[in-house]
């Protein structure tokens, strides 16, 4: 720790701290336009400037200056520095004089207006004009995709947007080029930027210079209601905030959270808004001569009670989809079971997780920020990548920390940073547990090895020998102990854990997912729209949010209400339990699942005992306590792990593959979205071309 004194006020803080944290800390505000607490430092906008006695006669840029390089006083006083003293005030209201040159006064049609450092800073410590009367700069706009929109007239030379592509996205796509009058941020060629995490530069440029193309003068930020929530587009939970104005999703932002995404998300969390608005279901259908009708929700009911008359619960089934909320899917469960029906499942992709198992063997049990403890990491049948991008930036994170071996089994690609490639399947994770690769030699070295499964190893035929040979090798490795459970399994579904931890998989004698679509009469889809109907002979009721895949093939659609238009539970791929709350209302007849179910019990005779999403709540709460504490992660016992590695079982010789094949298509919301079309195209011609 280092003593200091900001402003006549003494305070502590760690020695790594720069000039600007500690003045931070001390409670003064110190201006910067490049510094960021999550990049490197880069001390180019030399607005930051703060007074250190005994020092220079000249101000000193506080971010580019550690605590620990300021020397005390002639009799051992500690060092003082000053933020607010006419020195420093004349170099601030220089710097920005500086800065707005060649600034354009644009700010009547600028989409970073009203939440722009620039224009907040040049008001709190710029002057009221400028001595400059020459012609502005000017610089020509670049292309970098379809999501980044750039008015570079307005950039300041930041390199926030380089600095976060190089160092947490992971890829080199922008650069600063030329000098002085001539220097420009760019692509280099003026090509797309590839990055699933390219959009967070928009929040982090501090004037108008990179902004959201998809979101370009469709609204000013002071006419939005803000409402903070849970991202469903992956497992991973990110924290973010839906911006609306009336019944529509303008936008969505990240939130901080320091212990699942920092304050970064997805593109697709990101620019999935547009796909909330079309292609909905508003109105219940019911199909007659062949064709989908619009219905009164008395009419589709009516047509529900006619095909489950008469049928023993043996020929009723029902499948949760991805982007349920534990409320329905319990709601769900409980209809299934007055029906006398075990045939229930979460597992659209025929994973092999079971609750039986125990919790600890379907959670990604070392934690998110746990990733950064570890000190050696296995990917087996996962890319991170396409699967959860803020979590595997978190390993990129760690990756570029010190030396940090990962070894990947499954298909090879580009993850973002530097692995071994190990080999492609079974062969080579049994190759690994008897101790013949050398890679198993720097996961028993490791004091916190780390061991990540992902869906393309556990959605096989033989997926729960794999899951076992997986919590083997972790054992004997040492991955799991009493003070560290390595084995993470990645979920790629938002619902996946809470419905595991629900228990909505079949019961004794009931059928899988796969199993559900020929062999009963009756199946209910709760939003599942992830499996191949073609083959599906049931009557099937789709309860869900868009005409996608089910919606195709059912009988009866019943039209529920989206993640942003309902208040709801997901349980995370590390077992956190998060609570989303409501942004906006369904369109038209739409509703909330769980009340369609709560009104169909009624209609079939097996009424649910709740008539409020509070009263749903206090039975779900009742029966497993867990979900009650929100942001909270109930560990699973590493006692179960011992059980599962000691299954066993016979793998299939064959290679694993990630299950995601387009990063931009993976749920009804996205396919909707006519941006995340236009992303997914480009990502198809980038790949062609490279393998060209």
């Amino acid at each position: 720790m280092a003593k200091l004194k900001v402003d006549g006020k003494e305070i502590e803080v760690p020695d790594h701290f720069t000039l600007l944290q500690a003045c931070e800390e001390a409670g003064a505000e110190v201006p910067r336009f490049c510094f960021h607490e999550r990049l490197s430092v880069a001390g180019n906008c030399r607005m930051c400037l703060v007074e250190v006695k005994g020092g220079p006669p000249k101000p000193a840029a506080s971010c580019a200056m550690g605590v620990r390089d300021l020397r005390p006083g002639p009799n051992g006083e500690p060092p003082e520095v000053f933020t607010t003293t006419p020195m420093v005030k004349k170099a601030r209201e220089g710097v920005m004089e500086f800065l707005l040159i060649n600034h354009p006064l644009d700010c009547p049609i600028c989409d970073q207006g009203g939440e722009c450092d620039l224009q907040d800073q040049a008001m709190a410590f710029g002057i009221d004009s400028s001595r400059y009367a020459e012609n502005k700069r000017a610089v020509e706009d670049k292309y970098i995709g379809p999501l980044v929109k750039t008015i570079m007239n307005r950039c300041i030379h930041c390199t926030r947007c380089v600095r976060f592509t190089t160092e947490v996205a992971g890829i080199t796509e922008l650069g600063l080029i030329g000098r002085g009058e001539d220097a420009e941020i760019t692509t280099y060629l003026e090509q797309a930027m590839t990055s699933e995490l390219q959009g967070n530069v928009v929040d982090l440029c501090p004037v108008g210079a990179l902004t959201s193309k998809p979101f370009a003068f469709t609204a000013r930020p002071w006419e939005l209601n803000k409402t903070e929530s849970i991202d469903v587009m992956d497992a991973v939970g990110s924290a973010i905030r839906v911006d609306t104005r009336g019944r529509e999703v303008m936008r969505i932002l990240p939130r901080v959270n320091e212990e699942i995404n920092e304050e970064w998300i997805s593109d697709k969390t990101r620019f999935i808004w547009d796909g909330l608005k079309t292609q909905r279901l508003d109105r219940p259908y019911v199909r007659k001569d062949g064709r989908l009708q619009p219905a009164s929700w008395a009419d589709a009911f009516g047509a529900i009670k006619a095909a489950v008359a008469g049928k023993p619960g043996d020929r009723i089934g029902a499948i949760a989809g991805d982007l349920a909320s534990v409320e329905e899917i319990y709601a769900l469960r409980e209809l299934m079971t007055a029906l006398g029906s075990k045939n229930i499942d979460c597992r659209q992709d025929g994973s092999v997780l079971d609750p039986s198992l125990g919790r600890a063997s379907y959670l990604f049990n070392p934690t998110i920020e746990g990733i950064e403890q570890a000190d050696a990491l296995l990917i087996v049948g996962a890319n991170p990548r396409l699967e959860a991008a803020v979590l595997n930036a978190r390993i990129r994170k760690r990756w570029r920390m010190d030396n940090f071996p990962i070894g990947v089994i499954g298909v090879e690609g580009e993850l973002r940073y530097d692995y071994d490639y190990l080999g492609a399947g079974t062969d080579t994770l049994s190759a690994l547990i008897d101790g013949s690769l050398s890679f198993a030699e720097k996961l028993k070295k490791a004091e916190r090895p780390m061991i990540i499964v992902g869906q393309g190893a556990l959605s096989r035929a033989d997926g729960l020998a794999v899951l076992s040979a997986v919590a083997n090798l972790a054992e004997s490795v040492g991955a799991v102990t009493a003070d560290w459970n390595g084995l993470a399994v990645l979920h790629t579904a938002a619902a996946r854990v809470g419905g595991l931890d629900l228990g909505f998989v079949p019961g004794e004698g009931g059928k899988t997912a796969a199993e559900m679509l020929t062999g009963t009469d009756v199946l209910f889809l709760l939003g599942a729209d992830e499996m191949d109907f073609s083959n599906k002979t049931a009557f099937t009721v789709y309860i869900g949010s868009h005409g996608d895949n089910a919606a195709h093939v059912a009988d009866v659609i019943l039209p529920g209400a989206t993640y942003t238009e309902k208040s709801g539970t997901w349980v995370n791929t590390e077992g956190r339990v998060q609570l989303g709350n409501r942004a906006g209302f369904a369109p038209g007849d739409a509703r909330e699942d769980w009340a369609i179910l709560r009104a169909l019990s009624d209609v079939l005779g097996k009424k649910l005992p709740f008539d409020s999403l509070v009263q749903l709540r206090a039975k779900l709460h009742a029966a497993h306590p867990h979900f009650a504490a929100i942001d909270e992660i109930a560990a699973g016992d590493i006692a179960d792990l011992s059980a599962l590695a000691k299954k066993g079982g016979t793998m299939a010789n064959s290679g694993f593959a990630s299950p995601i094949k387009d990063f931009y298509l993976t749920n009804p919301i996205a396919r909707a979205s006519a941006v995340m079309a236009e992303c997914s195209a480009l990502a198809r011609n980038n790949f062609k071309a490279a393998a060209e």
